[in-house]
């Protein structure tokens, strides 16, 4: 019987937690000890488990799994030879960043984001993948997009409409919200609304810096994302977005975000200090939620260390499912409420800095 785990990507391996029968999560192995491990994740159509990782002087590693404990290395993403980031830079795959299946009537199909800025698909469940050249190719690519944090561009962010397969959204760190209604062949920009303070133009249709995208699966018209600049919501699939962000409060800055499964007015972020500190806010942890679409946030503290932490949450690492979410922090610390943010307890104090979390089931 299928039974929830929580996968932890960190800087030294890939980490799993296993819910038991009276409810309590406890450590259950962990793979690839020593490595960076940037993403875990299973695919939901086809329980296969994956693992994304970043060796630095190796390079990205790609793994696949049955059952999360006996690993296969297949060939990762990898640029056809002459393409460049920019003219004279080379491209090659610095990162990988994202992943999503590619949605239930399509088993063997993924997506993998990708610094410099690519998406990658297969369509035979990681034997073999191509770049989505589409996105590759978009005018706007060599010109106006940048790193943010990184020296490239990095797609992190890959949506995979429940309703449509051929319905995708990506987020791209610099460069803003595409979308693609025909499986990836086309794709247009989906920025208006957004805000980029860097810029001479903080309203450039190209240079937006989502942290992260996420969208409420009930209802994909309303999407979210935790940007560089602040938060904001969309209600109509990315063609206006709204700036919702706490006005002198501090749901502001931060990378991660986590948007209901069912209800389209309830998200969560994890809030930080912005730009060059990038620590918790007053040296303490907290978790926002608003309940209303972004018009009030909610703070809550509740087990989390006060006036003395230096955490911050990246964009991939706060998980939800149901009511229930955990997060991790660059500090190594592992937290999780069953109570829909308002109370926190510690999993761990003790594991390396965090990439990733995700609530998956498996056997």
């Amino acid at each position: 019987m299928a039974q929830n785990h929580l996968l932890i990507g960190t800087r030294k391996g890939l980490i799993t937690y296993k819910q038991s029968s009276l409810g309590k999560w406890e450590y259950e192995h962990t793979s690839f000890i020593g490595i960076p491990v940037t993403i875990a994740t299973i695919d939901e159509v086809t329980g296969t488990w994956w693992a994304l990782l970043d060796h630095g002087h190796w390079g990205c590693k790609l793994h696949r799994s049955k059952n999360g404990k006996d690993w296969e290395e297949l060939e990762a993403p990898k640029y056809p030879d002459g393409e460049e980031i920019k003219d004279g830079i080379p491209a090659s795959t610095k990162l990988l960043w994202a992943f999503s299946n590619g949605g239930a009537d399509r088993p063997g199909t993924v997506y993998v984001g990708t610094e410099p800025g690519g998406l990658f698909k297969s369509t035979d469940n990681g034997d073999s993948f191509e770049l989505v050249r589409a996105l590759w190719d978009h005018p706007s690519r060599k010109e106006q997009w940048f790193g943010g944090g990184r020296d490239h561009p990095g797609l992190h962010s890959v949506l995979v409409d429940p309703n449509d397969s051929d319905h995708l959204y990506i987020g791209i760190s610099c460069a803003g919200v595409f979308e693609s209604n025909d499986g990836g062949d086309s794709w247009h920009v989906m920025n208006k609304g957004l805000r980029a303070d860097y810029l001479p133009d903080p309203s450039s249709e190209y240079g937006q810096d989502p942290h992260l995208v996420d969208w409420c699966k009930a209802n994909p018209q309303v999407m979210w994302q935790q940007n560089h600049c602040g938060i904001f919501r969309t209600v109509d699939g990315g063609k206006n977005w709204s700036d919702i962000t706490e006005k002198d409060g501090i749901a502001n800055f931060g990378f991660a975000i986590a948007a209901h499964d069912t209800n389209p007015d309830v998200a969560w972020v994890v809030p930080g200090v912005s730009d060059v500190m990038r620590v918790a806010i007053d040296q303490s942890l907290c978790v926002s939620r608003t309940d209303d679409g972004g018009k009030t946030w909610q703070h809550f503290r509740e087990g989390l260390p006060q006036g003395s932490a230096f955490d911050i949450t990246y964009r991939h690492a706060l998980g939800l499912k149901g009511e229930t979410l955990a997060f991790g922090t660059t500090t190594g610390n592992l937290y999780l409420s069953d109570n829909g943010g308002e109370r926190w307890e510690t999993l761990s104090n003790n594991l390396p800095m965090i990439h990733s979390v995700e609530f998956v089931q498996a056997d």
